[in-house]
């Protein structure tokens, strides 16, 4: 109970002093770069405060700065924290349309410039997606959590179209993402937290310019394969992959290190 109270209040204060200072920055930040670097530091103080240990595979399979829309599955709370303090890139959330109408909280998210998503399939959601694409033609990398919410037992759930049909509009590369240990820190509808070590891997980037939206399903079940794939290779490493390093291969040989403060991107 003293943990999570901790974790809360901490949270809570990044939230407000650096969403204040993302008040103060959007006039003359109008992409949003800066405030990214705030929720950047928003990512670290959370994983920092609840003792929570990050490792990560596969960047070295991103070669440039994007644009890229990252796929990934979806644990618990802290993969959020995960990806704004780990993925060292400048990335705009896909979100939800009502995450922008908790005070404070969700006007710095548009301060940001994360998109909103109405999941009723209505006009403006079209509206929203054709703004979003052309964003992402443009140089703007995206992150999207294609189950949608957070998984209920662990299990990795089936995807919804609606990233494929943006990815497959802007013809951007996806790059498939898997995450495991956030749901032992905070799962869905818990608010208790506990330390512990989240792990990421990147998988190789999958083009989408030769995809057509009738194309959509072929592409879905593809990127949730690979996201399946890593995710039982990272939940259930080998004694092979424990003895030689975590995440050594015979192409890539550098085994996945724990991340550094310092690391910095975007």
């Amino acid at each position: 109970m003293i943990r999570t109270i901790f974790v809360w209040s901490c949270i809570v204060v990044a939230t407000l002093a650096l969403g204040f200072l993302a008040f103060i920055t959007y006039p003359f930040d109008r992409k949003g770069r800066v405030v990214h670097r705030y929720a950047r530091l928003w990512g670290k103080v959370a994983l920092l405060a609840n003792h929570v240990k990050v490792r990560r595979e596969g960047l070295e399979h991103l070669n440039g700065k994007g644009p890229y829309i990252f796929m990934s599955n979806h644990q618990g709370s802290y993969d959020i924290f995960a990806l704004l303090g780990y993925l060292p890139f400048q990335f705009k959330w896909l979100a939800k349309k009502e995450l922008f109408s908790i005070p404070f909280f969700g006007w710095t998210m548009a301060a940001a410039g994360y998109i909103r998503i109405d999941r009723e399939g209505t006009r403006e959601t079209v509206k929203a997606m054709n703004e979003a694409a052309e964003k992402i033609r443009d140089g703007m990398s995206v992150v999207i959590f294609p189950e949608g919410s957070r998984s209920p037992d662990g299990l990795i759930q089936p995807f919804k179209k609606g990233g494929f049909t943006l990815a497959i509009k802007s013809g951007v590369p996806i790059v498939p993402i898997a995450i495991t240990g956030s749901r032992d820190i905070m799962p869905k509808d818990k608010l208790a937290a506990a330390s512990g070590e989240i792990r990421i891997r990147m998988g190789q980037p999958i083009e989408t310019q030769n995809y057509f939206l009738k194309d959509r399903k072929s592409l879905m079940e593809k990127v949730r394969e690979i996201i399946c794939q890593d995710f039982k290779l990272i939940s259930s490493p080998s004694p092979r992959r424990r003895q030689s390093g975590y995440g050594a291969s015979a192409t890539h040989p550098s085994p996945m290190q724990r991340v550094s403060n310092n690391d910095e991107g975007g």
